[in-house]
């Protein structure tokens, strides 16, 4: 890719002089504003992770503090012997095409994933899940990255889902640009940045000059090479072995993810700008 079509890909990127340093602490409380510029390598799905974290809700979710929270499901509950489930699901959620989110779209996007269970919508927001064995940790496997809630009977080559962010631009496996839902349920405890933008950059060499020139905040690297003077920059986990660097102006939990790269695909609802 040449520098100028890495230019072009990033309609921010006139305006990174713009977003130096600020030397806040990172652990300060995060912001809403910004546009998150991400770059990852094409390869382990890893793009598909970004936008699935940014567009779509599980039922559940396993924070990055490995604790289990409701997401679309506000409760559940069980049989004693963990095989009969009943769900209670939020209220006045919406997909993105306006569409309310009810049980029928949640028994179909858990059929679609192949989830094992018979199910039964009680009501617009209550489905009940039975397994033939008991299964204590079913509510874990509803965080299941994958497990994302579709609208029933609409197929669409653009993501509709419930998440934060609403798609402005898709090109599959290539390009994303996702702008911030308002009102959603999630405001003020996830969903900082006002826009995100997801590009493919294959070469990890090309990634890191992107990172280094200002033209992405954050890149997805297997190793710090490239970068330059790494002062300005925050590596995570670490200088010895990087998945994850970012310009000092991007906001950084406290705790990240690590069952899978890019804080667990989510990293567009956790991360802000300082």
């Amino acid at each position: 890719m040449s520098r100028l079509d890495r230019r072009a890909l990033f309609t921010s990127g006139a305006a990174a002089a713009l977003l130096a340093a600020t030397g806040v602490s990172l652990e300060a409380a995060p912001r809403r504003g910004g546009r998150l510029r991400l770059a990852v390598p094409r390869a382990d799905a890893r793009f598909d992770a970004a936008v699935r974290g940014a567009v779509y809700d599980t039922l559940t979710e396993v924070g990055p503090d490995g604790l289990l929270r409701g997401e679309l499901a506000s409760a559940w509950s069980s049989d004693a012997q963990g095989c009969d489930w009943l769900l209670n699901l939020r209220a006045e959620v919406h997909f993105h095409d306006g569409r309310a989110f009810v049980a029928e779209d949640a028994a179909l996007s858990l059929q679609v994933h192949g989830f094992a269970a018979d199910m039964d919508v009680l009501a617009d927001h209550q489905l009940r899940l039975r397994v033939d064995a008991p299964n204590p940790q079913l509510p874990y496997l509803l965080a299941d990255p994958h497990m994302v809630m579709l609208p029933a009977g609409i197929e669409s080559e653009t993501p509709v889902g419930t998440g934060l962010y609403r798609v402005q631009r898709y090109q599959g496996e290539r390009h994303f640009l996702g702008q911030r839902v308002q009102p959603h349920y999630k405001d003020g405890q996830a969903g900082w940045f006002d826009e995100v933008e997801i590009a493919v950059i294959p070469d990890p060499a090309v990634r890191a000059e992107a990172l280094r020139d200002g033209y992405v905040d954050v890149a997805d690297l297997p190793q710090a090479e490239g970068l330059g003077d790494t002062a300005a920059l925050i590596l995570h986990p670490g200088a010895d072995h990087v998945d994850l660097a970012a310009r000092q102006g991007v906001g950084v939990p406290k705790h990240i993810g690590s069952r899978a790269p890019l804080d667990d695909g989510r990293i567009s609802q956790r991360w802000w700008m300082v």
